[in-house]
């Protein structure tokens, strides 16, 4: 059983690959439940570009990253499917589900693929499941499974700070990027992938938004319980935020609110930096005798280069 500490592989051209092809492995819905957050590194060591020249990646990253919106749908539960028919090569089920920090390195030391699984497929293939939930694994080493099956669920285990599956690929041992198997060439769309149904490449979005009445602590937000699904006449503030992936430098938040009066508040916030996640929060203070009330609408727009690539809608009833 191969559990690579660092997942660092080089990346090798592959032969035309017809006879082996990828269902999505885990059972959520790309851009609602769900969203692609990291892809495969193509290049060399102090740079990062993913396959469409973007910035979805990390230095050395050779998986493709499965993100769940915050740790409420992790603890719900989300299987991870296998992604093809093969044979379980290893498992581990037991480590802690808990974010990456400094003082908890030495703890995951070689094992920074957390809990997971290793399935061996026809001609040289391999795929491996990372960051799974402790105690999900439902399978065991020897046991042929077909593509479907449920492997376990998403976690928090190993090195990761956010609830996702890393679904590495290799032939014959070498790390293969399942959007470009033959390697990347240009920004460009590729013609032919490993996927069944190849997912859309979405350079950045929105994951959640919501209202609450003051600014929320970020591990509120990550957490899944930041918004609150009533404001009173009475509250402090009426504050509206956003989080998503995949920033740009320039890229502009807009959170707009509107009420039962007209528009309550609009803000653009330049984003001056890339992230993998962020989140941001503006709003207004009580400055009256209350509220009006009835229903209040937020919109969150991501805007890159004076286009929206991403808008979330909520509502909120004042009572």
């Amino acid at each position: 059983m191969r559990w690579p500490s660092a997942l660092v592989l080089t990346l090798v051209a592959s032969p035309a690959a017809s006879d082996f092809l990828l269902q999505h492995p885990v059972d959520c819905e790309l851009g609602k439940t769900c969203h692609i957050q990291n892809y495969v590194d193509h290049q060399p060591a102090g740079t990062v570009q993913d396959f469409r020249c973007g910035g979805l990646s990390y230095d050395g990253h050779k998986g493709t990253d499965f993100a769940l919106p915050n740790l409420a749908a992790m603890r719900n539960g989300v299987a991870v499917l296998a992604a093809a028919p093969g044979i379980v090569q290893g498992v581990r089920n037991g480590m802690t589900d808990q974010r990456y920090e400094p003082e908890n390195a030495e703890q995951i030391a070689g094992r920074e693929c957390g809990n997971g699984v290793v399935i061996a497929h026809e001609n040289g293939w391999e795929t491996q499941y990372c960051h799974m939930r402790r105690g999900s694994v439902r399978v065991k080493s020897g046991d042929r499974v077909e593509a479907g099956t449920v492997l376990g669920e998403i976690g928090l285990s190993g090195k990761t700070q956010f609830p996702h599956l890393h679904l590495s690929v290799r032939k014959d041992g070498q790390s293969i990027d399942p959007f470009v198997p033959n390697g990347a060439d240009g920004c460009t769309a590729p013609e032919g992938t490993l996927w069944q149904d190849t997912p859309d490449y979405v350079p950045g979005s929105l994951i959640s938004v919501g209202f609450s009445d003051r600014v929320p602590e970020y591990d509120h937000v990550l957490a899944g319980d930041a918004a609150l699904s009533t404001l009173t006449a009475k509250a402090d503030a009426i504050v509206f935020y956003g989080h998503a992936f995949g920033s740009r430098p320039g890229d502009i938040l807009r959170l707009e609110v509107t009420g039962p009066q007209g528009t309550l508040f609009s803000q653009d916030v330049e984003l001056d930096r890339a992230q993998a996640q962020l989140y941001r929060a503006t709003g207004r203070r009580l400055t009256q005798a209350g509220w009006h009330v009835g229903t209040y609408q937020g919109v969150a727009s991501l805007i890159r280069d004076g286009e929206t690539i991403s808008q979330k809608i909520t509502t909120i009833p004042v009572r």
